[in-house]
């Protein structure tokens, strides 16, 4: 269990609101604002007292000019006092979203390859988008809501004890059992709004899956399975929010009867104290205001229960991202450029909560300047060895060893600079084709290695037709580009990085024949004098890599060239008549 699920809700506020303490100058302002809010609140209350016995009692024309006068001022007063709070505050949980908003995507971009295999995408969407903006209600518009409306209930209340310390006595009777409502409301709100977080996070996935594979599912007439299962946690959902409205409203209501109880036993008190002439009329109009005006204060601190507990239960859900580990990097080496000299040494690696490893006494060297192809069936383990690699997944058992050292001994960014990866599935960023190319460390390359590195993948014949040439746009995830363009950005990205190791994951599968020969034609100008590991779907992209491994249920069966294990007549010889037989 994380720190953060062992935590307490006050535990968590008080965590969450050291994120807070930046904008403390704010928060003072606005602090200062609703002190001063609240006193003109209570002097407006008692000035009922004068009016009342002064204008309407004993006729003083000289106070009936200047009370209407004071009650303008105090209004104006209110009000610039009220803008203070609002602003100040609205800047300090604005800014406390936005904190933890970059915090949150920082630690994601730190963690190990394996949370995102059990964490979708949305779910994270969903912590960095609605958690963030739950957390700010939390930790500043929440607090503005209690604090502004206690004070305003303590400057009635101290207006009451002023005038008349024995009816406000009397009418405190009715605080422990409020006190008691709202906790128990405090806490089943809690208890609601994880599982509303969660049931959100659902909704997110649920309908990015449907929008995201829409052409599979109007092809398989799916629209009615994924409508119902949408529905299903949309109703779940529904019941979850009425469930924090009905608390809502319930303990709205029992606020305003134990204020009404209140009101009545001032009522009576105050009367048991005008019949023995110790509260004037105006006294007791101010007494009656000022209990009436305190009712909604209290129904607010009632209310706000809801986004309370709502933005505790989200920043659990943030700390738990931020107090999860890392990925491990405790190397001190330092390495300006490898060698690129790759020796597996009996690995053994296995994903989480999975019974059997992903691959099993891996034992081969690449060596820099030759080419190494990984092949099998689906499911043999190819990419989770090349994920081994640059350290996306650490090993379970046995070593890899770049020069000489294990990988380990490095900084991850010092490995990681020393290799570059071509994907089948290219990811690209909406921006323009060059910074997509000149892209993290290589943005401060200069206009002629960037040229260079667009013509050698093939890739200039297409941008040059562009409106705005290498500073057109291409649109989210290079959405206005073919797959093959795609590709052949993906590899002058390679290209102008010119890392002595490179990874090409199926870089060809899924190209019509006319774009796999230029995206070909690009890699083999990329791949001399560099260390290049390539998984291959198509046999006939590898004949003349320099060894072949074959990889069958987590382990290496067969190694060799092309030609050898042609010979062989093993798996390696079925997979290839395989796709000959299917190629006729």
């Amino acid at each position: 269990m994380t720190a953060s699920a062992a935590a307490s809700p006050w535990q968590t506020y008080r965590r969450l609101f050291r994120f807070a303490l930046p904008y403390r100058t704010l928060l003072w302002l606005a602090g200062i604002g609703m002190l001063i809010e609240a006193a003109a609140g209570a002097g407006f209350t008692k000035l009922m007292e004068p009016i009342i016995n002064e204008t309407f009692i004993a006729k003083n024309k000289n106070v009936a000019i200047w009370l209407p006068l004071t009650i303008v001022g105090l209004f104006v007063l209110r009000g610039i006092a009220g803008y203070v709070t609002d602003y100040y505050m609205a800047k300090s949980g604005r800014g406390v979203a936005r904190d933890l908003r970059v915090q949150v995507l920082g630690k994601y971009l730190r963690m190990p390859g394996a949370r995102f295999d059990t964490e979708p995408v949305t779910s994270m969407l969903v912590r960095l988008g609605s958690d963030s903006d739950q957390v700010a209600q939390a930790s500043v518009d929440a607090l503005k809501v209690m604090v502004q409306q206690s004070t305003q209930a303590l400057g009635l209340l101290a207006m009451m004890v002023w005038t008349s310390w024995q009816v406000t006595l009397a009418v405190l009777v009715v605080a422990p059992p409020l006190a008691w409502v709202m906790d128990k409301v405090g806490r089943r709100y809690r208890r609601i709004s994880h599982r509303i977080q969660e049931s959100g996070a659902e909704l997110l996935l649920a309908a990015d899956q449907s929008l995201s594979n829409q052409q599979e599912v109007k092809i398989y007439g799916a629209q009615p399975t994924e409508l119902g299962r949408y529905r299903a946690i949309a109703d779940h959902y529904l019941k979850l929010s009425l469930k924090v409205e009905s608390t809502r409203s319930i303990a709205s209501a029992m606020v305003q009867l134990m204020g009404s109880v209140g009101l009545a036993v001032l009522l009576f008190v105050a009367g048991y104290e005008a019949f023995n002439g110790r509260l004037s009329a105006g006294g007791f109009v101010a007494l009656m205001l000022a209990m009436m005006a305190m009712i909604p204060n209290l129904r607010q601190l009632t209310n706000v229960q809801n986004m309370l507990q709502r933005g505790v239960a989200s920043a659990e859900r943030l700390f738990e991202v931020l107090d999860a580990p890392e990925e491990p990097d405790g190397g001190s080496r330092e390495l300006t450029r490898s060698q690129g000299l790759i020796e597996f040494r009996d690995v053994t690696a296995r994903y989480p909560g999975q019974a059997q490893p992903a691959l099993s006494n891996i034992a081969f060297t690449a060596r820099p300047g030759t080419v190494t192809a990984i092949v099998g069936r689906s499911g043999s383990g190819k990419s989770t060895l090349i994920k081994l690699i640059p350290r996306f997944y650490d090993v379970e058992s046995g070593q890899i060893l770049l020069d000489g050292h294990p990988l380990q001994d490095y900084k991850l960014t010092d490995l990681r600079r020393q290799i570059a990866l071509v994907g089948q599935q290219v990811m690209l960023f909406d921006g323009t084709v060059a910074a997509n190319v000149a892209y993290g460390e290589m943005q401060d390359r200069d206009a002629d290695a960037l040229n260079r590195a667009m013509k050698g993948a093939n890739a200039a014949e297409f941008i040059e037709r562009m409106p705005e040439g290498a500073q057109t746009s291409i649109g989210a995830k290079g959405g206005k580009l073919s797959g093959g363009q795609r590709q052949r950005l993906a590899i002058a990205r390679a290209m102008l990085k010119d890392a002595p190791i490179l990874i090409l994951d199926e870089a060809t599968a899924a190209l019509d024949t006319e774009s796999e020969r230029l995206v070909q034609d690009a890699l083999e100008r990329l791949m001399p004098d560099r260390t290049t590991l390539v998984i291959a779907h198509r046999l006939s992209t590898i004949e003349h890599a320099d060894q072949v491994l074959v990889l069958d249920q987590g382990r290496i069966v067969e190694r060799g060239s092309h030609a050898e294990l042609l010979a062989h007549g093993g798996l390696y010889a079925h997979l290839h008549r395989m796709q000959f037989r299917d190629a006729e």
